[in-house]
C-alpha cells in the first residue's frame, strides 16, 4: 500500500492514521491462538500495534493512556460494539480490580494476593478451546441494544465481582470462588440467547460432572475459549471428559503489554540518513 486509505486491515489503518505516521513501515504480527476466540485478541492487537507505533516515534506512553485510547479507536472510531475491559486487561496485564465508571473514567487497582494464594489460584484454572469461531461484536449485539433490560442480572454479576475479591483476599477455601463463576456465567447466559448453545452447554455439564465447580465462556459468548474451575486433583478427569477439546495451559501475566526491543542507534543512524538527504537535497536547490 502506498496510502493508508488502501490499507485493507481497519485497525491497522486507523491506528496509523491516529498516529500521523506519514513513513513507510513494515509491520509483522504473530498470534498464539486463533482470531475470534474470546480472548481478547482483536483488542490485544490494537494495544500492541498503538504501542509500539509509538515506540517507533520514540515516545513511551502510560498503560492507561494506551488503554483509554485503544477503547476510543476502537468504539467510537471503528465503531465495534465492544466492550472496554479487554483493551485494560492488554494494556495493563496483572490481576487487578476494574471499575468502569458511567463517565468513561476507568479505575484499576491490583489485586493483592501473597504469591502462595496466586499459585493457588493459578493451579485450580484450566483453559479450553471449544472449536467455535464467533465474531465478539456480533454477540455483543443481542443483547447490548437492550442492555437496560437486563439490569437484576448486571447487578448480579455486579455483586458477584466484590463477593470474589473478598474470598481471595480473606484466605477463604477457593471452591467459594468457583462457584462465584459457575453463578455468574448462569446470569450471563441469560442475557441473550446466543451467549451460549447446545455444544458449549454440553462441554461445561461435562465439565462439571468430571469435577469442575465453576467456569464461563471467555469474552462475549458464542464460543471460543472456555475456562473451568476445579481442583488440581479433578483436572486429569476433566481433561479426559473433554479429550477432544484441545486444552491450554496458562498462568497469570504482570506485565501488560510491553515494548521488548528498541534499537536506538538503528533510530538515530535512519534520522542522520534522512536529514543527509534533506541537506543534499537542499544544496541541489541552490545548485550546488
Amino acid at each position: 500500500c502506498q496510502t493508508i486509505e488502501e490499507i485493507a486491515h481497519p485497525a491497522v489503518r486507523e491506528v496509523l492514521r491516529f498516529l500521523d505516521i506519514g513513513r513507510g513501515v513494515e509491520i509483522h504480527h504473530d498470534g498464539d491462538i486463533p482470531a475470534r476466540s474470546g480472548m481478547g485478541s482483536s483488542s490485544a492487537f490494537t494495544v500492541g500495534l498503538l504501542h509500539a507505533l509509538y515506540a517507533l516515534k520514540g515516545q513511551m506512553v502510560s498503560k492507561h493512556q494506551l488503554a483509554m485510547e485503544s477503547v476510543h479507536l476502537e468504539q467510537d472510531v471503528l465503531k465495534e460494539t465492544v466492550g472496554s475491559q479487554d483493551q485494560v486487561l492488554a494494556a495493563y496485564g496483572g490481576f487487578n480490580h476494574i471499575t468502569f465508571a458511567p463517565n468513561g473514567e476507568i479505575s484499576v487497582r491490583p489485586v493483592t494476593l501473597s504469591r502462595e494464594r496466586m499459585l493457588e489460584l493459578n493451579a485450580h484454572v484450566m483453559l479450553f478451546y471449544t472449536g467455535i469461531k464467533r465474531t465478539a461484536s456480533t454477540i455483543a449485539e443481542t443483547y447490548v441494544n437492550d442492555i437496560d433490560d437486563k439490569r437484576r442480572q448486571l447487578r448480579l454479576m455486579r455483586e458477584l465481582v466484590d463477593e470474589g475479591v473478598s474470598i481471595l483476599s480473606g484466605g477463604q477455601d477457593l471452591s467459594g470462588f468457583g462457584e462465584l463463576l459457575h453463578e455468574a456465567w448462569q446470569a450471563k447466559r441469560s442475557l441473550s440467547a446466543k451467549v451460549s448453545n447446545s455444544h458449549v452447554d454440553d462441554i461445561y455439564e461435562q465439565a462439571r460432572a468430571a469435577g469442575a465447580i465453576g467456569g464461563k465462556l471467555i469474552g462475549a459468548g458464542g464460543g471460543g475459549f472456555i475456562v473451568l474451575f476445579a481442583p488440581p486433583e479433578r483436572h486429569a478427569a476433566i481433561r479426559e471428559r473433554l479429550a477432544k477439546l484441545i486444552h491450554v495451559p496458562v498462568k497469570f501475566e504482570f506485565g501488560g503489554s510491553q515494548i521488548i526491543f528498541f534499537d536506538r542507534e538503528e533510530d538515530y543512524a535512519a534520522e542522520e540518513q534522512a536529514r543527509s538527504a534533506r541537506t543534499i537535497d537542499a544544496f541541489r536547490e541552490l545548485g550546488h
